[in-house]
Protein backbone atom coordinates (compact mmCIF):
# COMPACT_ATOMS: atom_id res chain seq x y z
CA UNK A 1 0.00 0.00 0.00
CA UNK A 2 1.10 3.15 -0.78
CA UNK A 3 0.98 5.67 1.76
CA UNK A 4 1.12 9.45 0.85
CA UNK A 5 1.43 11.53 3.97
CA UNK A 6 1.62 10.79 7.64
CA UNK A 7 -0.28 13.23 10.32
CA UNK A 8 1.59 13.90 13.85
CA UNK A 9 -1.65 14.57 16.39
CA UNK A 10 -0.28 16.25 20.16
CA UNK A 11 -1.70 13.85 22.58
CA UNK A 12 -1.44 15.28 26.37
CA UNK A 13 0.15 13.36 28.94
CA UNK A 14 -2.20 13.60 31.33
CA UNK A 15 -5.62 12.61 29.92
CA UNK A 16 -4.07 10.65 26.73
CA UNK A 17 -6.26 12.34 24.78
CA UNK A 18 -5.39 13.65 21.02
CA UNK A 19 -5.47 17.56 21.25
CA UNK A 20 -4.04 18.91 18.31
CA UNK A 21 -2.51 18.37 14.73
CA UNK A 22 0.80 19.46 14.57
CA UNK A 23 1.61 18.69 10.80
CA UNK A 24 1.00 16.27 8.10
CA UNK A 25 3.79 15.15 6.35
CA UNK A 26 4.64 13.36 2.97
CA UNK A 27 6.52 10.75 2.84
CA UNK A 28 6.52 6.94 0.60
CA UNK A 29 8.78 4.32 1.21
CA UNK A 30 8.38 2.59 4.42
CA UNK A 31 5.37 4.11 5.55
CA UNK A 32 2.65 1.51 5.38
CA UNK A 33 4.46 0.43 8.16
CA UNK A 34 3.75 2.76 10.78
CA UNK A 35 0.61 1.95 12.81
CA UNK A 36 0.11 4.82 14.95
CA UNK A 37 2.16 8.23 15.85
CA UNK A 38 1.94 11.18 18.30
CA UNK A 39 3.47 13.79 19.90
CA UNK A 40 3.71 13.42 23.72
CA UNK A 41 5.26 17.09 24.62
CA UNK A 42 8.61 15.46 24.93
CA UNK A 43 8.99 13.38 22.35
CA UNK A 44 7.49 12.05 18.77
CA UNK A 45 6.16 8.46 19.85
CA UNK A 46 6.30 6.41 16.15
CA UNK A 47 5.00 2.77 16.63
CA UNK A 48 5.59 0.24 13.39
CA UNK A 49 5.11 -3.32 12.85
CA UNK A 50 5.43 -5.83 10.49
CA UNK A 51 3.00 -5.07 8.41
CA UNK A 52 1.53 -8.28 7.67
CA UNK A 53 0.31 -11.50 10.01
CA UNK A 54 3.46 -13.80 11.29
CA UNK A 55 3.04 -17.24 12.34
CA UNK A 56 4.67 -18.07 15.47
CA UNK A 57 7.79 -19.18 14.65
CA UNK A 58 8.52 -15.90 12.58
CA UNK A 59 7.31 -13.97 15.79
CA UNK A 60 10.36 -15.36 17.93
CA UNK A 61 12.43 -15.26 14.69
CA UNK A 62 11.86 -11.61 14.08
CA UNK A 63 12.77 -9.96 17.45
CA UNK A 64 15.92 -12.34 17.69
CA UNK A 65 17.15 -11.16 14.11
CA UNK A 66 15.88 -7.55 14.31
CA UNK A 67 18.51 -4.60 13.50
CA UNK A 68 17.86 -2.34 16.71
CA UNK A 69 21.86 -0.81 16.34
CA UNK A 70 20.53 1.37 13.02
CA UNK A 71 18.34 3.34 15.05
CA UNK A 72 20.02 3.71 18.32
CA UNK A 73 23.18 4.67 16.02
CA UNK A 74 21.08 7.07 14.43
CA UNK A 75 19.48 8.75 18.11
CA UNK A 76 16.31 7.22 18.28
CA UNK A 77 15.33 4.79 21.13
CA UNK A 78 13.69 1.85 20.03
CA UNK A 79 11.42 -0.69 22.40
CA UNK A 80 9.83 -3.85 21.74
CA UNK A 81 6.07 -3.88 21.87
CA UNK A 82 5.10 -7.03 23.52
CA UNK A 83 1.57 -7.07 23.94
CA UNK A 84 0.48 -6.45 20.03
CA UNK A 85 -0.43 -9.30 17.86
CA UNK A 86 2.67 -9.01 15.86
CA UNK A 87 6.32 -7.88 16.06
CA UNK A 88 5.78 -3.93 16.80
CA UNK A 89 8.46 -1.37 17.82
CA UNK A 90 8.08 2.16 19.24
CA UNK A 91 10.80 4.81 18.50
CA UNK A 92 11.12 8.14 20.12
CA UNK A 93 13.16 11.02 18.78
CA UNK A 94 12.94 14.71 18.69
CA UNK A 95 9.91 16.54 17.31
CA UNK A 96 10.85 19.18 14.66
CA UNK A 97 9.34 22.58 15.06
CA UNK A 98 10.09 23.48 11.50
CA UNK A 99 7.80 21.88 8.31
CA UNK A 100 10.55 20.67 6.10
CA UNK A 101 13.43 19.52 9.04
CA UNK A 102 10.42 16.98 10.38
CA UNK A 103 9.51 15.41 7.30
CA UNK A 104 13.09 14.83 6.74
CA UNK A 105 13.12 13.21 9.84
CA UNK A 106 10.44 11.39 8.90
CA UNK A 107 11.27 10.50 5.52
CA UNK A 108 14.81 8.91 7.40
CA UNK A 109 12.78 7.23 10.05
CA UNK A 110 10.50 5.12 7.26
CA UNK A 111 13.53 4.37 4.85
CA UNK A 112 15.02 2.66 8.55
CA UNK A 113 11.90 0.93 9.59
CA UNK A 114 11.15 -0.43 5.86
CA UNK A 115 15.23 -1.25 5.70
CA UNK A 116 15.31 -2.77 8.92
CA UNK A 117 11.83 -5.05 8.74
CA UNK A 118 12.68 -6.38 4.71
CA UNK A 119 16.12 -7.57 6.43
CA UNK A 120 15.00 -9.18 9.18
CA UNK A 121 12.21 -10.94 7.19
CA UNK A 122 15.52 -11.83 4.84
CA UNK A 123 17.25 -12.94 7.94
CA UNK A 124 14.53 -15.87 8.98
CA UNK A 125 13.76 -17.06 5.18
CA UNK A 126 13.79 -21.18 5.23
CA UNK A 127 14.47 -21.31 9.34
CA UNK A 128 11.99 -22.34 10.69
CA UNK A 129 13.31 -25.73 12.04
CA UNK A 130 15.07 -23.73 14.52
CA UNK A 131 12.03 -22.09 16.00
Amino acid sequence: MNFSSLVLMEKDKASNLFVRELGSYEVSDGAEYVSKMYYDGEKVNMFFDTCKDVEEWEYSAIFDVFNYDIFTKQGYEIDDVDDEYNPTWKLKFDFLSEHMDMKAKLVETCILVEKAIKDAFEEIKDKESLY
